[in-house]
């Protein structure tokens, strides 16, 4: 299939776009209807013609693309290549366009799909069933369990019934051996989690999940970190005008309502009730729950919805501002909030929204707000949690302090 000529605008690099010249016209239009700025467009196109140069250099054909597009992701991360089949980290990107452009239109064939865990190991798809229906598991959550159990099938096997104590011990060990005690214990749970299905499921002898070994953690033994009232506001003044509406509304749900960053993110249109000032929201284990919305984050919200919120038919409330234009994920959230620090000018030990989530809680008790109605604000399902957060009340800690039984220093 052969599109039109190439507009003028490209006509300077059209001898470099070589067999993708007849495309070009068909994927400056799809790019337009993606999102993509013209001034993003033409670049693009630049990058691809120097992609395009380098296939002809290398020996590719416009009946290789594919291949080549491999070898060109190849030779970008060599960095012991040099000379005329030097090819850069984005001129392969702009090409992964191109290239995903011809797809679509069916001038290339669909990609071989590479087999999914779930599907070369039908075990693996139970077990993520099993979680999402008994436990409530977020599909990203599970996403983190399935690079765990991944490996433990990897290296004892897909049989259950082969899983012995002393098997399942070395490799957790062997696993844990090079991380701290708290990255082990992100590997201990999912692997766990796994033995425990496979015993409810009649799948493995019962017990199997107590081989899994222990790793010392002292419950509430750190101080949570957080931003104090003057840096909150640093970080809020960070996100004003009307290239940052989307940021501020961002902020101002960790901090004030203390969302978890998948909260934001996944928070839809619907979810918000303006008449009766609360927001619905579904946390972990599905459960959905409502919360007042502020008059200072409704503002903020409705002023991103009138003038900042891309004219897109999405459900979701928050979409990026950078083609492709798509609703935000949770790393997003994380993002705005690194920016915002930034631009704030603050140095945390602890980056990502979490660092907001702990900085509501403790204004929240700086404000006399009992432990109870933080545990209800941040919908902690056991009061232990929240009562990491009663370590930072040092205004109340210090009328209970008692006196240092020892000397005095000199």
């Amino acid at each position: 299939m052969q599109e039109r000529g190439i507009p003028k605008a490209w006509r300077s690099v059209s001898k470099r776009l070589s067999f993708a010249a007849p495309h070009i016209h068909g994927f400056t239009i799809w790019l337009r209807e993606d999102g993509y700025s013209q001034a993003t467009i033409k670049e693009l196109i630049r990058l691809l013609a120097a992609w395009t140069a380098w296939m002809s250099v290398e020996g590719f054909s416009q009946d290789d693309l594919a291949i080549g597009l491999e070898a060109s992701k190849a030779a970008s991360k060599d960095r012991t290549r040099t000379g005329v089949e030097v090819i850069g980290k984005a001129a392969v990107g702009a090409a992964s366009l191109f290239i995903r452009y011809l797809r679509d239109q069916a001038v290339l064939p669909p990609p071989v799909p590479v087999p999914l865990p779930t599907e070369r190991w039908p075990i693996l798809g139970a077990f993520r069933l099993w979680m999402r229906e008994h436990r409530g598991l977020a599909e990203t959550t599970q996403d983190r369990y399935e690079r765990n159990v991944v490996a433990l099938i990897e290296t004892l096997g897909d049989d259950p019934l082969a899983f012995t104590a002393e098997a399942i011990r070395g490799f957790v060990m062997m696993r844990a051996r090079l991380h701290s005690a708290g990255h082990a214990r992100s590997i201990v749970v999912p692997i766990r989690a796994f033995l425990r299905f496979l015993v409810a499921t009649g799948q493995c002898a019962s017990g199997k999940d107590h081989a899994v070994p222990a790793f010392t953690h002292w419950r509430l033994s750190s101080v949570p970190k957080f931003l104090d009232e003057e840096n909150i506001e640093r970080v809020i003044d960070a996100c004003e005008g009307e290239d940052r509406l989307r940021d501020k509304a961002v902020v101002l749900l960790l901090v004030r309502l203390g969302l978890r960053a998948s909260d934001v993110a996944n928070l839809k249109l619907a979810d918000i009730d303006w008449q009766d000032s609360r927001m619905r929201l579904c946390g972990k284990s599905r459960r959905e729950e409502w919360l007042p919305l502020t008059q200072e984050v409704g503002d903020a919200i409705l002023a991103y919805i009138k003038r900042g919120r891309p004219r897109l038919s999405l459900a979701e409330l928050f979409a990026t501002q950078i083609a492709p234009l798509r609703p935000i994920t949770r790393v997003t959230v994380k993002c705005i909030v690194n920016r915002s620090l930034t631009r704030a000018g603050i140095e945390t030990p602890r980056k990502g929204a979490h660092i907001l989530r702990h900085s509501a809680a403790t204004a929240m008790l700086r404000h006399d707000v009992s432990l109870a109605g933080v545990a209800a604000v941040l919908r902690h399902r056991s009061p232990a949690t929240t009562a990491l957060y009663a370590k930072v009340d040092f205004r109340l800690l210090s009328e209970i302090v008692q006196p240092w039984p020892g000397r005095q220093p000199c």
